[in-house]
């Protein structure tokens, strides 16, 4: 199930989505005219749109709605989890896997708050498609390079849901229920709504907010970058889609 929902996702949504409609159209054209290539000019203006910062920029800050940590909710939590964010499979210049940007900037954030806390730290991820676990990866970043300390290391896990379930499973363990919760703004969302199923009282820490480009010239100009952004946007508002439509069913069974 986990394997054909990552594909599903991947079929669903932009480039590919977008790329297949506007072939069809084509195909479709040469039967009718109008309507084919009315479909595939839609395709195409939207994949366009989607490459353009200003749009890409607009849905990340969509769900970019938990503002930073604040000192005052900070002092309430009890412990620090860390979501991972993905691992950069045998890197050549590691030596082996390590973590990926993305986990990298939410590692970092982690540690900065144990810091300013003192409180421990869970960081949560397995290796869904091989290798070694995030969590584990995590680990070793934070207590290597970032001089930090974490107390659980959950290495089971293959997505946010899981990260949740898992995570909370240690945490109540251990006497602990209310957390901050660490990952990137736009992912907090929907991670947040799964943490609190588990009967965690979740203060959000966001990081890696989407800020302006000091290059104006730039934000015009289609880009890959802001193409891939879009796609991340839209995943997570159809994972909150879906997520808050099982909730609503599951209720009514």
């Amino acid at each position: 199930m986990f394997y054909l929902k990552k594909l599903l996702s991947s079929l669903a949504l932009p480039p590919f989505s977008l790329i297949a409609l506007a072939l069809f159209g084509l195909w479709l054209s040469r039967k009718h005219a109008r309507s084919g290539r009315a479909i595939a000019a839609v395709a195409l203006l939207a994949l366009l749109a989607l490459s353009l910062p200003p749009v890409s920029d607009a849905l990340a800050r969509s769900l970019e709605t938990q503002p930073p940590i604040s000192a005052q909710k900070l002092a309430r939590a009890q412990a620090i989890v860390i979501l991972g964010g993905g691992s950069y499979p045998d890197a050549p210049e590691y030596g082996g896997d390590t973590v990926s940007g993305a986990s990298l900037e939410r590692v970092r954030y982690g540690v900065y708050l144990q810091k300013r806390s003192k409180l421990p730290i869970l960081v949560t991820g397995g290796a869904p498609f091989g290798g070694r676990p995030e969590g584990e990866l995590m680990q070793e970043t934070i207590e290597r390079e970032f001089q930090g300390q974490v107390k659980w290391v959950e290495a089971a896990s293959r997505d946010t849901a899981e990260n949740a379930l898992y995570s909370a499973a240690m945490l109540k363990a251990a006497g602990i229920s209310r957390i901050a919760l660490v990952s990137n703004g736009w992912h907090l969302p929907r991670a947040i709504e799964l943490f609190q199923r588990q009967g965690l009282e979740v203060l959000g820490a966001p990081t890696g907010f989407t800020t302006d480009s000091p290059l104006l010239f730039a934000e015009a100009l289609p880009s890959a970058g802001a193409l891939s952004d879009s796609s991340i946007a839209l995943h997570e508002w159809l994972g909150l889609l879906v997520q808050r439509l099982m909730h609503a069913l599951a209720g009514q069974a």
